[in-house]
This record gives C-alpha cells, sequence and structure tokens, in this order.
C-alpha cells in the first residue's frame, strides 16, 4: 500500500518514534485496518454506481482512493505534535511543495 510506505518514508526521514521495529509494528498494526476502509468504499461505490457507469465508478474509486492515501500520509505521518529534528515543520526535504501538508 502506498500510503503505509509513503508513512514509513516520513517517519524514516523525519526520525519520529522510537526505533524502526516500533515504527513498523504501528504500520503493521493500521494495515488491514486501512485496506478494509479503501475496500469497503470500493465494494460501496461499485454497488452504487458501478452496475450503470462503470467508468464513472473507477474514476470516482480512483479519486477517492487518492483523497484517503493523502489524508493518511498528511495525518499520520506527519504528526504536527511530534518534534522532529530533522525535518522543519515535520515535512521531509524530499515532500514536493506543489502537494500541501
Amino acid at each position: 500500500m502506498v500510503s503505509l510506505v509513503t508513512i514509513g518514508r516520513v517517519w524514516a526521514a523525519c526520525d519520529v518514534g522510537v526505533n524502526a521495529a516500533a515504527s513498523s509494528m504501528t504500520l503493521l498494526f493500521l494495515a488491514p485496518l486501512i485496506w478494509i476502509g479503501v475496500a469497503i468504499s470500493w465494494v460501496l461505490l461499485y454497488g452504487t454506481l458501478g452496475r450503470r457507469h462503470r467508468s464513472a465508478a473507477l474514476t470516482t474509486g480512483l479519486i477517492l482512493t487518492v483523497c484517503v492515501t493523502w489524508c493518511l500520509v498528511t495525518r499520520l505521518g506527519m504528526v504536527d505534535s511530534y518534534p522532529a529534528p530533522r525535518c522543519a515543520g515535520n515535512v521531509p526535504p524530499w515532500w514536493p511543495s506543489f502537494i500541501p501538508t
């Protein structure tokens, strides 16, 4: 999952967490929850819109997935309350400036 990998890289770049093992366990715990949430949204989307308009359902689903990924990365990955000594504002240096955090 792209969101989990990105969150892990943000945490590693900004030195968030106790150590790599603790951060990995947190992401391992979050993985099924995130997957189930996104899968349920796709099932509901296909059940309501996909039977009549498949291309609209696919487009809406992709936009929804991108929005959920952005929300997860910016809310879970870039923790505002955590003092990140390496990253200014808890935003890693490799994060594109045109994507808001």
